[in-house]
Parts: structure tokens; C-alpha cells; sequence
């Protein structure tokens, strides 16, 4: 069997390291928030080059503080895409906002600037352009939409950490990025984590009240707030996994490469890296007409795979109030229906993409 995720290989591949981190946490006492969360907070605003970086314990929760630091209220309208996980659309919700879909450019999965402009309406008050996949969107007529009508811009970049939009990296244009920690993504936690980017000092510290009940001292509650805290565990394991994660990314890009070059002129529609940014490969998609039928076939020789996603946001029965049907949004609707997600990670060997590239040329299961 090659598996979609090997989290056991990557574990087993800095075990002393992790086992070392997470010991200290036991050890110290202190087990909520602590030194080793401030010093990933401070590795990681570098890293992605933000003069603040807060966090929290997911990624929906960083998107939720920062859509609230972003004053978005309840009854405003937020624009983001259909096609993502539904945690996007979650956290607009928690406020009590409205997401307004906004369909997306086939080639690249993400929010097509070209139509958000028609969506915007009196009460919109934020973009959320969402990295998907491991790729950016295009982010600069996306900042210039928003800075013709005054719109914040929070980044969903749950799946695109080293992700770069020219010489930017993920999380460091709009006002505020929103990262996940969940362990299969490619900066992962043992558990849970998530975190806020941002160089707005103002929205920084609204944010750090917010994840700790509001306060901006003991037992002070400046603002309601959340039970938002990350782990010192957690922060201490990804100070150790943030270390690799230029090496784990570039063996990532190594297999997409590879893949590209064996499905090239094949029965499926490879993914590509727009030009001018750095695909972090997160998940490698491939598109067919024939995809359940695909997934079927290679199940059956040993070969795990994902859907990322099987139906939009806005066909979800949870989302079922906001009054879309079928054909609303064709582009995410196309994808849905036909994106297959292959193995791609940093441990994943070059002779096992071949096998899986082999599999996927032969026409077998074309109906």
C-alpha cells in the first residue's frame, strides 16, 4: 500500500528531536501558551516575514480572531471562494457574517479576480482569497480591489505555508494570514494548532486578547474573547518541524516535478505552478472525467488517494439558508466533480511516484 499521508515515516524521521521537545514541555510545567509558543510565534512571523505572528489552537480560530480584528460584525458580508474547506466559510459564520461565494479560475483552484468586483455590495466588508492546495492567488488585483473599496484582505493560508506570491510569502500581503497546524498539513502539529500572521500592531494585540478570554492582563477582560490557546507542547514540536520545513517543501516540488513529467500527455489534466510563485504542493490534484473511477482502480492496486473536495461550500446542506443551487458557481462545481488528489509528500520515493504515474497512464478504468 502507498498511503495518501505517511506521518509515521516523517516522525520517525526526526523522532530524538521531537521526543526531546516534547519531554522539556512535560518537564517544565508550564503547558499552556509559555517560552516555547512565544519563540515559535517569533520563528515563524520571520519566517514568513510579518512583524507579529499569534497562536491559537486551529486554524479556523485564527481566522475567526482575525476576521473580528478586521471588524467584520455580524450582518456583514464577506467575499471568499466555494471551493475550500468548509472551516472558511465557518469562521465568517461564527461572527454572524454572511459569505459570499465568489467562483474560481479553473487553472489555478483559487478565487478568480476577475468576478469578485461584481459581488461587492454596501455591506461587504472583507476578501477572503484562499491559498488553496498549496497555491497563492493571484494577490495583487486582489489587494487592488480592496483598496479601491476600502476591503480588508485576510489570507486563507491554511494549505500554503512557503507558499510566495513573487517575493512575498504566504500570509504577508493582506492585512492578516491565517495558518493551520492539523497534522497532515505540510508545517504540522501533533494535535491541534493554528496561526495569525500579521504586521498591524493593532490587530495583533486585539488578537492576542482575543485567543485568552480578553485579556490583556490577569483576570483583566478588556474585550469578550476566546479559549484560543495553543499547547506549549504543540509549540514547542513545531519549532522543531518549522526547521525543516525548506527541506520537506523543495522534496515536495521535487515529486510534483517528477509527477508532471510522467502524467504529461496522459489521460489526466495535471496541475501547473502559475508563473511568478512558489507552489508549496500541499496536495496535488489531478482532474478526470473519470475520477471516482480512477480512485476506485487505484485503490484496488494499493495506491491511497483524497478528495479535496467532493462538493463546494455552497452545496452543503449546513450552508443550505444562503439559497444556492447547482450552476451557480460552475468552476468550483467542475472541480469538485473531478479532482483526484495523488500521494505527494516530502518522504514519498521517486520509484513510488512512478508506480502511481503508471497507474494512472493506463486507460483501464476510462469508462
Amino acid at each position: 500500500m502507498i498511503p495518501f499521508l505517511n506521518i509515521k515515516a516523517q516522525y520517525a524521521s526526526i523522532q530524538p528531536q521531537i521526543e526531546a521537545a516534547a519531554l522539556g514541555v512535560l518537564r517544565s510545567g508550564r503547558y499552556v501558551l509559555g517560552e516555547e509558543v512565544a519563540a515559535l510565534e517569533e520563528e515563524f512571523a520571520a519566517y514568513c516575514g510579518t512583524r507579529h505572528a499569534i497562536a491559537v489552537n486551529t486554524g479556523t480560530s485564527a481566522l475567526h480572531l482575525a476576521l473580528l480584528a478586521a471588524g467584520v460584525k455580524a450582518g456583514d458580508e464577506v467575499i471568499t471562494s466555494p471551493f475550500t474547506f468548509v472551516a472558511t466559510a465557518a469562521a465568517i459564520r461564527y461572527i454572524g457574517a454572511r459569505p459570499v461565494f465568489v467562483d474560481i479560475d479553473p487553472a489555478t483552484f483559487c478565487i478568480d479576480p476577475a468576478l469578485i468586483e461584481r459581488a461587492i455590495t454596501p455591506r461587504t466588508r472583507a476578501i477572503v482569497p484562499v491559498h488553496l492546495y498549496g497555491q497563492m492567488a493571484d494577490m495583487t488585483p486582489i489587494m487592488q480591489i480592496a483598496e479601491r473599496y476600502g476591503l480588508a484582505v485576510i489570507e486563507d493560508a491554511c494549505q500554503a505555508h512557503g507558499a510566495r506570491y513573487e517575493s512575498q510569502r504566504a500570509g504577508s500581503i493582506g492585512v492578516s494570514g491565517c495558518f493551520s497546524f492539523y497534522p497532515g498539513k505540510n508545517l504540522g502539529a501533533c494535535g491541534e494548532g493554528g496561526m495569525v500572521v500579521t504586521s498591524n500592531d493593532d490587530h495583533a494585540k486585539q488578537i492576542r486578547m482575543l485567543r485568552d478570554w480578553g485579556q490583556d492582563r490577569r483576570y483583566h477582560h478588556v474585550v469578550e474573547g476566546y479559549n484560543y490557546r495553543m499547547d506549549a507542547i504543540q509549540g514547542a514540536i513545531l519549532r522543531v518541524k518549522l526547521r525543516e520545513l525548506e527541506g520537506w517543501t523543495e522534496a515536495r516540488r521535487a515529486r510534483a516535478r517528477d509527477y508532471a513529467q510522467l502524467l504529461g500527455g496522459g489521460p489526466v489534466a495535471v496541475p501547473r505552478e502559475a508563473a511568478g510563485r512558489r507552489h508549496v504542493w500541499h496536495i496535488f490534484a489531478v482532474r478526470t472525467r473519470d475520477r471516482d473511477a480512477l480512485q476506485r482502480f487505484l485503490d484496488g492496486e494499493g495506491v491511497e488517494t483524497g478528495l479535496h473536495y467532493p462538493v463546494p461550500v455552497h452545496l452543503q446542506p449546513s450552508y443550505a439558508d444562503l439559497g444556492h443551487v447547482v450552476g451557480d458557481f460552475p468552476a468550483a462545481e467542475a472541480a469538485a466533480d473531478s479532482v483526484l488528489s495523488l500521494p505527494i509528500y516530502p518522504e514519498l520515493s521517486t520509484r513510488e511516484v512512478e508506480i502511481i504515474s503508471e497507474l494512472v497512464r493506463q486507460d483501464a478504468y476510462v469508462s
